[in-house]
């Protein structure tokens, strides 16, 4: 029997046909849900951050630094994993609530950058990154060349990129860091492209299936990951502080 999810099959069809035609807006459904998603994060996020930061709760608890300021910063990994590993047993809603749950607290722990940098430069950076991102992005998805090699070796550069920054947090030289931006950006602008033919390619294995709508918050996570440490990064590396 013919394998109708195999993406070698689906690449194959023509868009002239009724099949194809059908195949080509579930896919363009698909992605545009996966962006709503990732955006309406980003923007949940942005807001949380601005209110946590004005409201001076921001600066009250990330002054102290103490197990609440901890508990912030390390709460959105506890959702990731959450997401990751428990994600064949959650249902669609509920993977969908972690989702904006995740984003909200990320707010929490991103309001430093506006007790750092002046809002100048954080709308800046925001709006060079979205540019950027775009524009990876819309590469991911247009281009013929199979990435997965590519996403492979970038995987591998963000566990290196994780553990610099960890031994960097005792070391704390800004030659170190200047260096850990910089590759940050380049690995977060190439998994970009790399999680949007990903994320593309997922489509052809879950389309009409119950795990679709799992698919798209998951895609969404991604993509949002990749835009959320990009703009960090640039942020670090061109911001003005206060």
């Amino acid at each position: 029997m013919v394998n109708q999810t195999d993406p070698r099959l689906a690449y194959g069809r023509p868009a002239t046909t009724a099949e194809g035609v059908a195949f080509d807006a579930g896919l363009r459904k698909y992605m545009l849900s996966v962006y709503n998603y990732m955006a309406s994060g980003v923007l949940l996020s942005g807001i949380v951050a601005l209110l946590f930061a004005n409201s001076g709760m921001a600066a009250q608890v990330f002054s102290q630094g103490g197990l609440l300021a901890w508990v912030i910063i390390l709460s959105p990994l506890a959702f990731v994993m959450v997401l990751s590993f428990g994600l064949n047993r959650l249902s669609t809603p509920a993977t969908q609530a972690i989702f904006w749950a995740f984003a909200a607290v990320m707010g929490l722990s991103m309001s430093t950058i506006f007790l750092t940098y002046t809002g100048t430069s954080i709308a800046r950076m925001f709006f060079i990154t979205a540019g950027a991102f775009a524009g990876l992005s819309l590469f991911g998805y247009t281009t013929k060349k199979d990435l997965s090699g590519f996403g492979t070796f970038l995987v591998m550069g963000l566990i290196g990129l994780i553990i610099a920054s960890v031994v960097n947090m005792f070391l704390g030289s800004s030659v170190m860091q200047f260096a850990i931006s910089v590759i940050g950006v380049l690995i977060f602008a190439g998994l970009t492209a790399y999680d949007t033919q990903r994320i593309k390619n997922m489509y052809f294995q879950v389309a009409g299936s119950d795990f679709m709508g799992k698919a798209v918050v998951m895609g969404a996570l991604s993509l949002y990951l990749d835009f959320i440490n990009m703009f960090m990064f640039m942020l670090q590396l061109f911001g003005s502080r206060e």
